[in-house]
């Protein structure tokens, strides 16, 4: 009777446990969600939309770009972007290839390739193509962009030739 009564508030307690474990996460939609935010975000800088552009970052997000400094929070991420869309000849567009969503659905990476065109000193356009990783999070219930990495496909350029020595 004692063996009974304890197997059956074993199976009680496993089934309450069963049914008070959150909901699945749909992971195919939370990868569709990111993928949509991340190419209405990438329109939304290629239209040089500033505040639209930045409100796809967390609070305390940080931007990685290549030979600059990192760029932390809103205003130095705002910075950023100004001096981007500024830039003679700038124009900027990314392509989402791969997104994977965490199995607790609250943290997710994307990866792709980008486009960038800025006026070299002469003036002349000149693009720079590359790939990048953007770690995602929930914030209020919305997916934003915690890191932003980017670099270039294209090899540095040529290091400056040194100054020529005086004459003796």
């Amino acid at each position: 009777m004692k063996l009974r009564t304890l197997l059956l508030v074993l199976c009680v307690l496993g089934l309450s446990g069963a049914c008070s474990r959150e909901p699945a996460v749909n992971v195919a939609a939370e990868e569709t969600a990111i993928r949509d935010a991340d190419t209405a975000w990438s329109n939304a800088a290629s239209a040089k939309q500033l505040e639209q552009t930045i409100s796809y970052y967390a609070a305390d997000a940080s931007v990685h770009p290549p030979n600059a400094p990192m760029a932390t929070g809103k205003e130095s991420i705002r910075k950023f972007w100004e001096q981007l869309f500024n830039a003679p000849g700038s124009s900027i567009r990314w392509q989402p290839a791969k997104t994977v969503v965490a199995k607790s659905g609250d943290l997710a990476y994307s990866q792709g390739t980008y486009d960038l065109t800025m006026n070299d000193p002469q003036g002349n356009p000149v693009t720079d193509r590359g790939k990048y990783v953007v770690a995602w999070k929930k914030e209020g219930g919305a997916w934003k962009a915690a890191e932003d990495i980017f670099n270039s496909d294209l090899p540095p350029p040529p290091p400056a030739p040194a100054p020529a020595k005086p004459a003796k």
